[in-house]
C-alpha cells in the first residue's frame, strides 16, 4: 500500500512539473512577443530575440538564388558537347555527359594554351596581389602606430584613391607604360596590381583596432626593435585583416578584364579572363569554330580555385569584415 502511494504521489508531481514547464515555456513566448513590440515600436530588433519574418526570409532565399544561378549555369552546361550547348535547353542536361571530355579539351585546345594562360593568372595573382596585401599591411600598420608630419593628408589621398573607379585610370595607366615601353609584358599587369588602396584603408583601421599600443610599448619597453614587434607581435594579432584583404586583393587581380585588355596584345601574355574572351569571340571571325563549351568548361575551372580560398579562409574573412563593428 505505500508503494502504491509513492508512486501515485511521483505521477501527480510529475504531472505538477510538466504543467509547470508548459506555463514557463507561455510565459516566455508571452515576454518575447511583447518584447518584439516594443523593439518594433522602438524602431529596432534585439539581436538575442529576432523578429521571424517571412518576408526577409522570401527576399533572401530569392538572393540567394540570384547568386547561384550563374554557377548552376556552368555546372550544368560545363558537361554538354558543343551540339549539345545549341540544341538543349540552358538549364537542362545534354544528351550525353562530356565533362570529362570537356575538361580534357580545355587544356589541350590550342597546343595547350589554356595552362599558360593560367600560369599567367597564378603570376599576378602572386606577385601583384601577394605584394599588395604585403605593402597594405606594412603602410596600414605604419599609418596607425605611428605619428608624423602629412599624416592626415596620406589619409585624404587614400580616401581619394579609393573613390577614383580603376576603369577611368586605365588609359592614363597605358598612357605611361607604353611611354616606358612596358606594355604586353607582365610589367604591365604586375605593378598596378600592387597599389590596393582600399585593402590599405583595410588594413589601417584594422590595425588600429586590433594591435593595443600598450603592447607595442611594452616590447620596446624589453628592448624589442620595431621589425621584431612588427614581425613577433603585431603581425599574429592581424591574421584575420590579412586574410581579409588577400582575399580582396586576389580577387580583384584573378578577375581583372579591362587592364590586360589594353595593355596585353601577346596571346601569350594573356590571363584567363582575356583568354577566354578570345576563345569566346573566335565564332565570330572568318573561318572560326565556336568553343562555347570548353569556354564554359573553362570558366567552370577558372571559379573554382576562388571558390576553395573562400571555403578556407571564410572564418578569417568574416572576423576581419566584422572588426570595430563592435564598440569595447
Amino acid at each position: 500500500m505505500t508503494t502504491t502511494n509513492s508512486t501515485m504521489s511521483l505521477r501527480q508531481r510529475e504531472r505538477a512539473a510538466k504543467k509547470a514547464e508548459k506555463l514557463r515555456q507561455k510565459r516566455v513566448l508571452a515576454d518575447e512577443k511583447a518584447e518584439r513590440k516594443r523593439s518594433a515600436k522602438a524602431g529596432f530588433a534585439n539581436v538575442n530575440n529576432p523578429r521571424r519574418s517571412i518576408t526577409l526570409t522570401i527576399v533572401s532565399a530569392i538572393f540567394a538564388i540570384y547568386c547561384l544561378f550563374p554557377f548552376a549555369y556552368l555546372l550544368i552546361n560545363a558537361t554538354k558537347t558543343q551540339p549539345d550547348f545549341n540544341s538543349t535547353f540552358g538549364l537542362g542536361p545534354g544528351h550525353s555527359f562530356a565533362l570529362i571530355d570537356n575538361i580534357v579539351g580545355v587544356f589541350t585546345y590550342g597546343d595547350g594554351i589554356f595552362t599558360r594562360w593560367l600560369l599567367n593568372t597564378l603570376l599576378y595573382v602572386l606577385v601583384g596581389a601577394g605584394g599588395a596585401t604585403l605593402l597594405a599591411i606594412m603602410g596600414g600598420y605604419a599609418l596607425a602606430k605611428f605619428r608624423f608630419p602629412g599624416r592626415k593628408a596620406v589619409f585624404a589621398i587614400i580616401i581619394g584613391s579609393i573613390s577614383v573607379p580603376g576603369i577611368a585610370l586605365a588609359v592614363p595607366q597605358f598612357l605611361l607604360f607604353a611611354k616606358l615601353e612596358l606594355t604586353n609584358t607582365p610589367w604591365a599587369m604586375l605593378i598596378p596590381s600592387l597599389i590596393s588602396p582600399f585593402g590599405l584603408y583595410l588594413m589601417w583601421i584594422f590595425s588600429e583596432q586590433s594591435v593595443p599600443t600598450e603592447l607595442l610599448e611594452a616590447a620596446r619597453v624589453d628592448g624589442a626593435s620595431e621589425w621584431h614587434t612588427f614581425w613577433k607581435i603585431s603581425l599574429p594579432l592581424l591574421s584575420p585583416g590579412i586574410v581579409t584583404t588577400a582575399l580582396f586583393t586576389i580577387v580583384a587581380t584573378w578577375n581583372n578584364y579591362f587592364l590586360p585588355m589594353i595593355m596585353i596584345k601577346d596571346p601569350n601574355w594573356y590571363p584567363l579572363t582575356i583568354g577566354l574572351n578570345q576563345w569566346k569571340n573566335q565564332a565570330a571571325t572568318s573561318g572560326g569554330v565556336p568553343i562555347q563549351h570548353l569556354v564554359i568548361t573553362g570558366s567552370l575551372l577558372t571559379i573554382i580555385p576562388l571558390v576553395i580560398a573562400f571555403l578556407c579562409l571564410q572564418k578569417y574573412w568574416q572576423s576581419g569584415l566584422a572588426a570595430g563593428a563592435v564598440k569595447e
